[in-house]
C-alpha cells in the first residue's frame, strides 16, 4: 500500500512539472536574466529567494527551485508542501509576488 502511494505521488509530480523549455532556449532565458541583472534592470535571484522561500518554508513548504521567463521577466519559484506542487509568480524587476497557484 505504501508502495502504491508513493506511485501516485511521482505520477502526480510527473503531471503537474510543466514542459521544460529545450536546452537552448534556457540558456537564452539565463543570457536574458544575467545581462538584466547586470543592467540594473532585473534583481538577483537569491534576492527573491530571500524574500520568498523563508515565508513558504514557515508554512511547511520544501523549495524545490525557480524558471525564469526572459520575455516576461518573471521568476516562478516551486514549492512542495504536503505532496502539492505551489507555484509562485515573481516579477524580476520589482521582487513584489504577482501570482500563486496549487497546494
Amino acid at each position: 500500500m505504501k508502495m502504491f502511494g508513493v506511485l501516485c505521488l511521482g505520477a502526480f509530480l510527473a503531471a503537474a512539472a510543466p514542459v521544460h523549455a529545450a536546452p537552448q532556449d534556457r540558456r537564452s532565458d539565463q543570457e536574458a536574466a544575467r545581462a538584466g541583472r547586470l543592467q540594473g534592470k532585473l534583481l538577483p535571484l537569491r534576492t527573491i529567494e530571500a524574500r520568498v522561500v523563508p515565508q513558504m518554508e514557515r508554512q511547511g513548504a520544501r523549495y524545490l527551485g525557480f524558471d525564469f521567463d526572459s520575455g516576461t521577466g518573471i521568476y516562478t519559484l516551486k514549492f512542495l508542501r504536503n505532496g502539492n506542487v505551489i507555484w509562485i509568480d515573481v516579477d524580476g524587476r520589482t521582487g513584489q509576488v504577482m501570482s500563486r497557484s496549487g497546494g
